[in-house]
């Protein structure tokens, strides 16, 4: 037995790479997705994702029975059938490039024609659930032990009060018409505009501000300069969208005590429920310890990287997200979890 153990740093990068069976009622297929939305928001997707109601049956539709998949293959499609599934939840999106035809040459195609032809809709939230405060990231981040965790890339609000991207404030002065300069600066587009009176160095003056877009923003300093008084007493504000608590991309989990690598290998493995997984070691470092570095540095700067796959961070939280939307929707649908589905990579 060794004498000491050498210790990895307690911080750990955590990047995703992205109930019962028996007789329930039912839900209206809109109803359905907006419950699933109040449960994890579409808008919290990255913009290249293709997440949403990908195949929709003619309306109305009848939820019944949810079907839980990681992906959606021809086999998995076979068994949501068997298991007559009203809606597939396919975490990965099966349509993520745009199909020029709908016809039985490729898997995909055959997806789309089988799905309406038993009237199955499929819906994907793939890097909404990434994000989410009750999603794969944090279900992830549960398989290292005790720890705290942020998200490395934090979500903005989507929708927020404030119109534009920037604030644009001046003031006009008794010698100046406040109306005839607001009806100017109401003509630029994608501006709105607010007033109100004020007084400064004991003078009357009608402080205006108006929010903008960034494309309005430089028709509205166009505006301005052409007055001296104006552009000299402006201030412009950029208006930022406040972060969302523990939601974005990512986790950083800092744990509350430090273990040795192998350990941390161990914890992974068996919260994956995974044989194997693969290991780049820092350079210079060992299975005993891991340098505590920023991520972007980790290849030349020592930072010992745990590879489990892409699907296998994911298909594993399926059965957390069963429970969970099983409560969300208080069990008024069945709720079933693929058999088939499996990652398409083996250890041989």
């Amino acid at each position: 037995m060794l004498s000491s153990v050498r210790l990895i740093p307690r911080a750990v990068w955590l990047v995703h790479s992205p109930i019962c069976s028996s007789s329930r009622s039912f839900m209206d297929l809109k109803v359905l997705l907006s419950s699933l939305n109040d449960f994890a928001s579409l808008s919290l997707a990255e913009s290249w994702d293709n997440v949403g109601l990908l195949v929709e049956p003619s309306p109305p539709h009848t939820v019944h029975t949810l079907f839980l998949t990681n992906d959606l293959t021809e086999k998995v499609m076979e068994e949501a059938l068997q298991k007559k599934a009203d809606l597939i939840l396919s975490y990965h999106p099966p349509i993520f490039r745009p199909l020029k035809h709908i016809t039985w040459k490729t898997w995909k195609e055959r997806l789309v024609i089988r799905a309406l032809e038993n009237r199955v809709g499929i819906y994907s939230p793939h890097t909404a659930y990434d994000a989410a405060p009750q999603g794969v990231n944090s279900w992830l981040a549960k398989g290292l032990g005790v720890c705290t965790s942020r998200p490395i890339h934090p979500s903005k609000a989507p929708k927020y009060p404030t119109v534009g991207t920037h604030r644009v404030e001046f003031s006009v002065n008794c010698t100046e018409d406040p109306d005839k300069v607001i009806s100017a600066v109401k003509e630029i587009a994608d501006v709105s505009v607010t007033s109100f009176s004020t007084r400064t160095d004991d003078e009357e003056q009608t402080r205006i501000s108006l929010n903008c877009s960034q494309e309005a923003l430089i028709q509205v300093v166009n505006f301005l300069s052409q007055s001296r008084q104006f552009y000299q007493k402006t201030e412009i504000l950029s208006l930022e969208k406040p972060l969302l608590l523990h939601t974005g991309m990512g986790r950083l989990c800092t744990l509350d005590e430090s273990v040795s690598l192998a350990t941390m290998i161990e914890r992974i493995k068996s919260h994956l429920k995974l044989s194997h997984v693969r290991l780049a070691l820092g350079v210079g470092r060992t299975l005993g310890e891991m340098s505590h570095h920023d991520v972007l540095d980790a290849a030349s700067q020592g930072i010992n990287v745990i590879l489990c796959e892409h699907s296998n961070t994911e298909r594993g939280f399926l059965s957390d997200l069963r429970d969970m939307l099983g409560a969300h929707l208080e069990n008024k649908i069945n709720i079933i979890l693929s058999e088939t589905d499996r990652d398409p990579l083996h250890v041989v």
